[in-house]
């Protein structure tokens, strides 16, 4: 979905102006200490909707104005000083062609490219699977922010995790507030209390409660890493959608949302995949 949320109702109070001016501080002044961050974009897709455009290639690597996917949200990262690493986990179909675009580009960071051995769609370990994949075989022990890698936004990441560190030990995800409620229904819904906690989560509902919802991208404590492990161990099915692991994690610790503003595309199918070519700068 492509949005522009500029000219909605103002949902965010102060929120945006406290952390644009706190953000580079605490940014800047934490990683001097020991406080470091791991980037985890997701890229193990299969994009069936976007077929045949991703039959055999991977979405991320799809170009926006002669750019895949996959460089904005780098260049985003980049920014950031507290990010000592990133992890692209993708699957064993595409894993040639990430490691030929890996070496046509330049990076101010590292980055690891992690195989997380699945073939196709049907045996595909779904968002958290992945997340738990990438903690587990690298042994991530770091807070860790995750993106999706279809994930195309133009606001500032610093304010979400100056937000995010501000609330630890709780996690934060981040939230987009759409025009109409009634989009929402394509969406894991969100609501936030005052202080900004989840305390309703609700799977693509046929009427939404809210118009706020959930853009597959959050910010992990290194405290709670374990608790995606411990979803794993009760999940019903093989693949969850990541609402359910929202939904479960905010009756396990303090859950909170960050606002985002400007423009967002979540690049699904054919029709918004066109929208974003057309509107993202």
């Amino acid at each position: 979905f492509g949005f522009d949320c500029r000219s909605t109702e103002d949902y965010r109070g102060s929120d945006e102006v406290f952390y644009r001016h706190r953000s580079r501080r605490i940014l800047s002044e934490k990683v001097k200490g020991d406080f470091k961050i791991k980037a985890l974009i997701l890229a193990a897709g299969y994009a069936t909707r976007l077929y045949p455009l991703t039959k055999e290639f991977p979405k991320p690597l799809l170009k926006i104005k002669d750019r895949p996917i996959i460089d904005y949200i780098i260049a985003k990262l980049n920014a950031i000083t507290a990010i000592d690493g990133i992890f692209i986990v993708t699957n064993n179909k595409f894993i040639g062609q990430f490691q030929r675009w890996k070496k046509s580009v330049r990076f101010n960071k590292r980055i690891v490219l992690v195989n997380d051995l699945t073939k196709s769609n049907s045996d595909r370990l779904g968002a958290i699977g992945d997340i738990n994949f990438v903690i587990e075989h690298k042994q991530v022990n770091d807070d860790l922010l995750v993106i999706g890698g279809d994930n195309l936004f133009s606001a500032n990441l610093k304010l979400f995790l100056s937000f995010g560190y501000r609330h630890k030990p709780g996690s934060t995800i981040g939230v987009y507030k759409l025009g109409r409620v009634k989009d929402a229904a394509k969406y894991g819904v969100v609501k936030l209390n005052r202080s900004k906690q989840v305390i309703e989560f609700a799977e693509k509902p046929r009427r939404p409660k809210s118009n706020l919802v959930a853009m597959c991208l959050y910010y992990i404590p290194k405290e709670h890493l374990g608790l995606v492990k411990d979803y794993m161990k009760l999940r019903q099915k093989k693949v969850d959608a990541t609402g359910k692991y929202i939904d479960w994690l905010k009756g396990k610790i303090n859950t909170y949302g960050f606002i985002f503003q400007g423009r967002w595309y979540d690049v699904g199918d054919h029709k918004y995949l066109k929208q974003a070519k057309e509107n993202f700068a």
